[in-house]
């Protein structure tokens, strides 16, 4: 890696000032690279070393950095130079810097801009937060159908260079709206006297800027896309969205959905989601501790439904043998089937109309476990107590991973059909609900049969 090879070098270098060897050693090497090793020095060489990058490679290498190094980088650059950086910036990634940043911030940054650039940045930002359209950039190459072939190829080496990606050109009418979208090479292998309506099949997937981005994510997936085209309700080309972009967001959005789901957010004050690397100690308290305290609450009706049977564990005290195994049972169960709902959610492979039969799927799923667990704990009932604690026990144990699966399963449905995120229906959630729900049902089946 370039930080490994030429880290040592590069600070030389900078403390010799000698920009031209600098320049010249780093053009060759990707924005990734640049970018990893601009954040290995210290904050003065970094400093340089961002100065010395032409205009265009420090806005790739910049777009390369997570949000709390981008912001870093900001704080560190001169008013100048952080209104150089915005206009380089391509416009998906400078509507992805914008909409981390504080109100405060944003309008500063803003400033920096030209009237053109701000006027596209404020239209981007326009759209809902999520929606596709804060995600795509309006650089693109679009023709039309009656231009020759020859005539579309000359617009994209004119047009191209400045486009987001030229492997899909775009074909529109005179009113802007979309009739097809081709792949480069079929323009490359047509006859250059051809129309471009010759070589069109009218065979396009487009999705809305309004549209939520992990429905773009879904439709870049299904389609195995380069990228997507984004349209408005009257089908007129607004911009595009890239699988790269899209990757990005489907890495933030899995990785919010398992904080979620184990109850603990990261995000920030200013809505900037922190590396847990990084994050300082008092966020992640601060994250931790309110859903820690709800759930002690919460499991005091725990404790509240075994003084309902003190009578019936004064009789068998080796019913408190199996209560941890038992609770503890559910709760997996429960967190499993929600872990898998979530997420099959979150992909769009089962959708909330989707219930009916899922419950029916986990029912028998959750029978057949229930009871091979159910006969697995009767061998140290029978041990522990006896035919009859046996019973107890692995009847209680099939019921309760019954319904902790269900309970599991129906949860995140639930938040769905309420407009809700379903990663909320967390894993301590679950637990605690499934540790209620099987004291009742454990010791109900104890008063019942002994």
């Amino acid at each position: 890696m370039l930080k490994q090879l030429l880290g040592p070098d590069i600070r030389d270098i900078i403390r010799e000032r000698n920009w031209p060897a600098l320049k010249e050693g780093l053009a060759a090497w990707p924005p990734p690279e640049v970018a990893d090793l601009l954040m290995s020095l210290d904050r003065n060489d970094r400093v340089l070393l961002f100065r010395a990058l032409p205009r265009r490679h420090a806005a790739d290498v910049f777009a390369y950095l997570d949000r709390r190094q981008q912001d870093v980088v900001l704080r560190e650059l001169t008013d100048g130079e952080t209104g150089q950086l915005m206009a380089d910036l391509r416009p998906d990634d400078r509507t992805a810097l914008l909409e981390e940043m504080p109100a405060a911030v944003t309008r500063r940054l803003l400033h920096f801009l030209g009237p053109e650039d701000r006027r596209e940045a404020s239209r981007l930002l326009g759209y809902p937060e999520e929606s596709v359209g804060r995600l795509m950039t309006p650089n693109y190459v679009a023709v039309r159908p009656e231009w020759t072939i020859r005539q579309a190829l000359d617009h994209i080496r004119r047009w191209g260079k400045d486009s987001e990606t030229v492997n899909m050109v775009y074909v529109t009418d005179e009113s802007g709206r979309l009739l097809d979208d081709i792949k480069l090479r079929r323009f490359i292998l047509a006859d250059t006297e051809e129309k471009v309506g010759q070589i069109m099949d009218g065979s396009f997937v487009s999705v809305s800027a309004f549209d939520d981005r992990e429905k773009a994510v879904r439709t870049i997936r299904r389609y195995d896309l380069v990228a997507l085209p984004v349209v408005d309700s009257e089908n007129v080309l607004l911009g595009i969205v890239t699988v790269d972009d899209l990757m990005d967001v489907q890495e933030r959005e899995a990785s919010e959905d398992f904080q979620k789901i184990a109850a603990v957010s990261v995000e920030r004050g200013d809505g900037m989601i922190a590396s847990i690397r990084d994050a300082p100690i008092p966020l992640l308290y601060r994250r931790r501790i309110s859903w820690l305290l709800l759930l002690v609450f919460v499991n005091l009706f725990s404790g509240a439904a075994m003084a309902c049977f003190e009578a019936t564990i004064a009789r068998v005290v080796a019913l408190v043998f199996f209560l941890p195994l038992l609770i503890d049972s559910s709760g997996n169960a429960g967190t499993q089937a929600a872990t898998l709902m979530v997420r099959a959610l979150a992909t769009g492979d089962v959708r909330a109309g989707d219930w009916a039969r899922m419950i029916l799927r986990e029912l028998a799923t959750a029978a057949a476990l229930g009871i091979s667990m159910g006969l697995a704990v009767s061998v140290v009932g029978l041990y522990r107590g006896g035919p009859r604690l046996a019973l107890v026990t692995s009847l209680a144990m099939a019921v309760v991973v019954v319904v902790g699966s269900v309970i599991g399963m129906s949860l995140p449905f639930i938040l769905t059909r309420l407009r809700r995120d379903p990663a909320a229906a967390s894993a301590p959630l679950v637990t605690s609900l499934c540790d209620i729900i099987g004291v009742l049902v454990y010791f109900s089946i104890a008063e019942w049969l002994l």
